[in-house]
């Protein structure tokens, strides 16, 4: 045992740069553990501001000066930013808010399918099954809509420090931005002078995150605005709402279409039943994301990026676990840096010399 874990620490720590890293990867998780809620502005900045990077760097490739390209970026990342708050944000919390309404008539609309069940299917339903699960699925979808209207009520406390952080979110991404080489440089102050191994796990990690949140962006972009313009030509009701479903759903591969796939059924169901237009909206939507498997996503993403299914679920089930919604979210990026850095990190294997007198 002593022998496995000698030769385990003189493969993957055999200097003193490998052991300094693993300490400050290990404060950084305790840190965001710990106090991760209070520094999410920040790292919504610096995560923003990483982003916008890739668009600065390709103006300052094409001959403009730092100072526009700055502002210009900046200047598009406030736009963006004020049409989502303003207008994506209220116009999709009704629309939430009118669908939730709606769940009542679509359970009266399945009641007498449900009904049905008994008669077709004697052996796994009876009657007093169907009615309990009616009568108390109805209790709780009955509510829903007022438990939304409660918790937007009982959230006003919290709408202070929602202010507090859509108004922090942009001052920081503006000073990220403007002065990325002076925090950079600030920050390598605190690492070794002689670090290698940092500058190697950093270009890794590098090429890895940029192109997997960059092609992110553009991906909900692309597969939200065709959702929304697909459900328009056809008429869907709750087009905004569900397109913005859609286009979040592409941050969690396989699991975010599936989940996603209930509402739209639903919706269409309830605005139309079962007929053509009903199957047209599947089969539309069935397109689309076979569209953004087999088309959008080789295209955007290089290999690298490549998550194993099993992997990507529990990413999402460990940082889900850990920050709930947002660890969701953020669990494919995670993974990705993970696996950044377990690719970059060195490991000295120690092969046998060979013997010159055999």
């Amino acid at each position: 045992m002593k022998k496995l874990l000698n030769d385990f620490f003189d493969r993957y720590f055999h200097d003193e740069e490998s052991l300094i890293l693993l300490i400050l990867l290990a404060v950084g998780l305790f840190l965001l553990v710990l106090i991760g809620e209070f520094l999410a502005p920040l790292i919504a900045a610096i995560v923003i501001a990483y982003l916008m990077q890739g668009l600065v760097n390709l103006l300052l490739h094409y001959g403009a000066s730092a100072r526009l390209a700055f502002f210009f970026v900046y200047t598009l990342f406030i736009s963006l930013f004020a049409v989502m708050l303003l207008y994506l944000m209220p116009r999709a919390w009704d629309q939430l808010r009118l669908l939730a309404n709606e769940i009542p008539k679509f359970l009266r609309d399945w009641q007498s399918t449900l009904m049905s069940l008994p008669d077709n299917y004697p052996t796994l339903f009876s009657e007093n099954q169907v009615e309990t699960f009616i009568d108390g699925f109805g209790g709780e979808v009955g509510g829903f809509g007022q438990r939304i209207l409660e918790y937007s009520l009982a959230s006003l406390p919290n709408v202070f420090g929602w202010m507090i952080f859509l108004l922090l979110v942009p001052i920081l991404v503006f000073f990220v931005m403007k002065d990325k080489d002076d925090l950079v440089l600030w920050a390598g102050n605190f690492l070794p002078r002689n670090r290698p191994l940092m500058i190697r796990i950093w270009k890794e990690m590098d090429e890895q995150i940029s192109n997997y949140i960059r092609g992110k962006f553009i991906e909900v972009l692309i597969v939200g605005g065709a959702a929304y313009l697909l459900f328009i030509v056809i008429g869907m009701n709750y087009a905004l709402l569900l397109s913005v479903l859609i286009g979040l759903s592409v941050i969690v591969p396989y699991i975010g279409a599936t989940v996603v796939t209930v509402p739209v059924a639903a919706v269409a169901y309830v605005q139309w039943g079962i007929g053509s237009e009903f199957y047209t909206v599947m089969i539309a939507y069935l397109i689309l994301q076979i569209f953004d498997g087999n088309v959008l996503v080789p295209v955007i993403f290089s290999e690298a990026n490549d998550l194993h299914p099993v992997a990507i679920i529990a990413a999402v089930l460990v940082f889900g676990g850990i920050w709930g919604l947002a660890g969701v979210f953020f669990a494919i990026p995670l993974a990705t840096l993970i696996k950044a850095i377990i690719n970059a990190w060195p490991s000295r294997v120690q092969a046998k010399t060979p013997d010159l007198n055999e």
